[in-house]
């Protein structure tokens, strides 16, 4: 159902793509937006390795809830700058591509748990978690993404 890579000596299979979603700070969430166009957006997001299922937190309205109403089927993509080379100007990139089946959380406590787990990829501490769950903890609304199919590769920039 899902194409295979074109350069599989670039791939770096399931690890590779377990690896850049867990160290991967942004993603961009792609849903199949008003009149067929795709839209894309970028979001925080954070992996929960154990359910391969990835969160993302966002608002009950909007073009990106809309369009998930309208239609699960998401495109998810993250990236990290490996390294570069000595001498080499351009960095070696690694991404990965998850294709699955988006939900919006209703049982409020697991939306709390996943939440805090969004959280601490970003926060400080958890006290600032505890802060911020506090004032708007009610108001979130979770996006659950359940993976499909997923590939990672290693590109050169240049």
């Amino acid at each position: 159902m899902f194409r295979e890579m074109r350069r599989f000596k670039n791939s770096r299979g399931e690890d590779g793509c377990v690896a850049v979603l867990k160290e991967a700070k942004r993603g961009v969430l792609s849903v199949i937006g008003d009149d067929g166009y795709p839209y894309g957006v970028p979001v925080n997001f954070v992996l929960d390795e154990a359910e391969r299922k990835i969160y993302i937190h966002g608002s009950a309205q909007g073009h990106k809830a809309d369009a998930i109403r309208a239609c699960d089927k998401v495109s998810f993509c993250a990236w990290r700058e490996d390294c570069r080379k000595d001498g080499d100007w351009a960095w070696y990139l690694t991404s990965a591509v998850v294709f699955g089946r988006a939900r919006f959380v209703e049982d409020r406590s697991v939306v709390e748990q996943k939440v805090r787990m969004l959280a601490a990829k970003y926060y400080p501490s958890d006290e600032e978690i505890d802060k911020e769950m506090a004032r708007d903890g009610h108001r979130v609304q979770l996006i659950e993404i359940e993976i499909e199919h997923m590939s990672s590769k290693q590109v050169h920039e240049k």
